[in-house]
């Protein structure tokens, strides 16, 4: 009997998340952070954590939370209505600018749908009315989150912006990796957000329509998330439900030598594959489920 045991293959060892994630990285063409966390055994890695980095649409996060927030204080009413104008209409990302007329009106719930499931821009402009950037940005440093902050409205950055420089460096918004896996930790466990609110958070965000990043993940697998894209940056965070519990991921990438608006950009496929390492790790994960 032993001699048949000694016989039998040795199951292969699993590679760490390091080992599956620091090649990915290597090979990239760009500036990248990443940040990584399983929660129910609290391992983490980390790449360049504190890097200040572009992000993007990935900003909305941040605005998607301080609306709720909003409105579980009573500072405003997701049922108040809203009415685009023609002067509010912003390229980029989203539905209202080209299908929506002047003058159409809905609820601000529905402008939140718009900003975080289709990444639209004007919509974002118009909860931003309500909620307003400085909130934002006061929220999110009252949680530790220095550099989580959002600098101007999309696409009026010489009109509405509250840090100039932060602006002209960072564009919309930014963070750093680890204020970003802080973030999702804070909604998913803290207690900063009720749990009524949190399901309605991530209810947008498992919304999310794009799949050039972490939407590329295998069929079944859970996720929410925010994504964002300019010319040379993407970024995508959000959590991805796994046999092993959930997992935070979250990518940051800028200066980018690949600027291609394509589905196969660099940075779009980085933050694929690293997402679908991450889920395949903590799938494997040995602690608890």
């Amino acid at each position: 009997m032993i001699a048949l045991l000694l016989l039998l293959p040795l199951a292969e060892p699993q590679p760490s998340l390091a080992e599956r994630l620091r090649p990915l990285i290597a090979e990239h063409k760009g500036t990248v952070a990443v940040g990584v966390k399983h929660l129910p055994s609290g391992e983490t890695f980390f790449h360049q954590p504190d890097e200040i980095m572009p992000t993007a649409s990935l900003i909305k996060f941040p605005v998607l939370i301080e609306t709720y927030l909003q409105a579980d204080e009573g500072k405003l009413s997701l049922r108040d209505e809203v009415t685009l104008r023609e002067r509010d209409k912003v390229p980029g990302s989203g539905l209202l600018s080209v299908h929506f007329s002047d003058g159409a009106k809905f609820p601000l719930r529905d402008a939140v749908r718009l900003m975080t499931a289709v990444s639209d821009n004007t919509a974002t402009n118009l909860v931003l009315d309500r909620v307003g950037l400085k909130a934002v940005n006061e929220r999110m440093a009252g949680w530790g989150l220095k550099e989580t902050r959002i600098n101007a409205q999309v696409f009026r950055g010489s009109t509405t912006s509250v840090d100039k420089a932060r602006t002209a460096k960072y564009g919309l918004g930014s963070t750093t990796a680890r204020e970003m896996v802080t973030l999702w930790e804070i909604v998913l466990v803290g207690d900063k957000v009720r749990p009524p609110l949190q399901a309605c958070i991530l209810g947008h965000l498992r919304a999310n329509d794009d799949t050039a990043k972490f939407g590329r993940l295998p069929a079944g697998a859970r996720l929410a998330h925010k994504d964002g894209a300019v010319t040379a940056a993407r970024t995508d965070a959000g959590v991805i439900q796994t046999p092993r519990g959930p997992v935070i991921v979250v990518v940051l990438t800028d200066n980018n030598a690949d600027k291609r608006w394509v589905r196969d950009n660099a940075g779009n496929l980085l933050c694929a594959r690293i997402a679908q390492a991450a889920y395949e790790w903590a799938s494997r994960h040995p602690g608890k489920e």
